[in-house]
């Protein structure tokens, strides 16, 4: 029987060919390799923050100050009253807690930790609004501790707070505390 084609062997190579091809390949690899779209990157300052509305910023650095003002009293029924009880609060490295875990966090500190204190670091706070939901709250804090009347070992830590208008007054829905 014949086979319409012939046979393979080594002898039917044709080396010549096969490294042409071969190198033609490689060229072409590294021609493809070589040819890298670049994008020019100008990296400009940022614009200083200025609120979208006046308003809202000032009723979100009100809130904030209730908020913080309750938890450097150790006032746990205030901040019940201030975070939603849907709430999810991220921690870079303590991981993620919901309303229960975070009130029992606060009793914790407050019981064995009474002196923290959380200062604002001044001009950082921006505010956003969220169509229809609320208001996105973004800054930088100092939490130290009080002793002797001074504030002494201070951490300075990001955080962004998910603030939502609701029927019964303003409330944090979501807590991202960063950079520890």
């Amino acid at each position: 029987m014949d086979l319409p084609f012939k046979k393979f062997t080594f002898k039917t190579i044709n080396m010549k060919n096969t490294i042409s091809t071969i190198v033609l390949l490689l060229t072409i690899g590294m021609f493809v390799t070589s040819c890298t779209v670049t994008k020019k990157i100008t990296i400009t300052e940022s614009k200083p923050y200025t609120p979208v509305s006046k308003e809202l910023f000032d009723t979100i650095v009100k809130m904030d100050g209730i908020v913080f003002e309750a938890a450097n009293k150790g006032d746990l029924e205030k901040l019940k009253t201030l975070f939603a009880e849907d709430l999810e609060f991220f921690h870079d490295t303590g991981g993620l807690d919901n309303y229960t875990k975070t009130m029992e966090n606060f009793q914790r500190i407050f019981t064995n930790y009474g002196y923290t204190r959380r200062v604002l670091v001044e001009g950082s706070i921006e505010v956003y609004p969220i169509k229809d939901y609320g208001a996105i709250q973004t800054g930088l804090h100092k939490f130290c501790r009080l002793e002797n009347g001074e504030l002494i070992n201070c951490g300075t830590y990001k955080f962004t707070h998910i603030w939502k208008n609701t029927s019964t007054g303003w409330k944090i829905t979501r807590v991202i505390s960063y950079g520890h």
